[in-house]
């Protein structure tokens, strides 16, 4: 059995470059062996301030290659579902961006995919494999805030760029499928249910067409879940996990910092001064490089990866209730 999976990585995306590819390559069965852009010359600057040892100048070129066993696929949301799909008919296992698809539909013919050709696919949802919300879920089931009431959320930052594809409507864009994603799939994490309707508000940017302001309430069978994201509003996220006897906090849910210790906290006295509060902190990790590691385990043993595509087509079936929800103004099943 070889000691590490050889990824390649499809296209030069800055999630990829800034936060994958480095967390990737700290882990211990990761080896990024190749990248591709379009653009070779791009290519090969992106392979040149990682220390990739091979560029392609096309995805096809990567895709052909004999010596990449897994592709990490960060490219736009509506290339996710084509350009996997491809990958896997050309025998790469594939650990593809979130949100995996436009819709819930389209996670059907990857689905497919995987079972025809027999690779692993996955979403890349980094945040479940993070040690503090292992440990929030852990608490949580061990009745340590008492009987679990509701998750409360919010995710935002700002940019306006048009040009930026996070702002452009047909290719997935806007608030919900960027940011919102992360709410919806960690309260299904902590309540460890599927929400039965959806009560959804939107407002749209009267220029690029995205929703900008998202807000939702989704009603599982033991509690809600509850949250605002947006792409035109001050940097912010919290989550927050509220019991009948506690409730924990934690300070940096979804961007975790691969350099610095992160924390939860955690509180079952009521104080409303925060004198009850216990902190829970977490030493130094990168959720990218686990992320990868646990993939790369799942190809090396034969075991299922970290989010499995039966996951992801429950999370996108609950976005694309918000999105109806919004537009029918009514609370609409999941």
């Amino acid at each position: 059995m070889p000691d590490k999976v050889r990824w390649g990585v499809l296209g030069a995306a800055n999630i990829a470059r800034r936060k994958v590819i480095p967390g990737m390559q700290g882990g211990r069965w990761c080896e990024i062996a190749a990248i591709a852009s379009r653009d070779l010359a791009r290519a090969r600057a992106a392979a040149d301030e990682a220390h990739i040892a091979k560029a392609w100048g096309s995805y096809e070129d990567l895709l052909a290659d004999p010596e990449i066993d897994a592709i990490y696929n960060p490219l736009p949301n509506h290339l996710h579902v084509p350009w996997s799909i491809r990958a896997a008919e050309a025998g790469k296992h594939v650990l593809c961006e979130k949100p995996i698809a436009l819709n819930a539909a389209e996670v059907r013919p990857l689905i497919e995919a995987r079972d025809r050709t027999g690779v692993k696919i996955g979403e890349a949802f980094m945040v479940r494999t993070h040690p503090q919300w292992l440990r929030a879920r852990e608490i949580v089931r061990a009745g340590g805030i008492g009987e679990l009431r509701a998750v409360v959320g919010a995710f935002s930052y700002f940019n306006r760029d048009p040009k930026n594809i996070r702002n452009i409507a047909e290719w997935g864009g806007g608030a919900l499928m960027d940011i919102g994603c992360y709410p919806i799939v960690t309260s299904r994490f902590i309540f460890g249910a599927e929400p039965r309707r959806v009560s959804a508000t939107i407002e749209r940017d009267p220029d690029l067409q995205i929703d900008r302001l998202t807000s939702a309430v989704l009603e599982f069978p033991t509690g809600h879940a509850v949250f605002t994201c947006s792409t035109q509003m001050s940097p912010h996220q919290r989550m927050q996990i509220l019991g009948a006897k506690g409730r924990i906090e934690l300070e940096i849910p979804f961007n975790a910092p691969p350099d610095r210790p992160t924390r939860i906290l955690v509180d079952t006295t009521g104080d409303l001064f925060g004198r009850g509060i216990r902190v829970e902190e977490f030493p130094i990790c990168d959720q990218y490089g686990i992320q990868g590691d646990l993939f790369s385990r799942a190809i090396l043993d034969n075991t299922e990866v970290p989010t499995p595509l039966e996951e992801s087509i429950a999370n996108m079936a609950v976005i694309d209730a918000v999105f109806r929800a919004a537009a029918e103004g009514a609370w609409v099943p999941v």
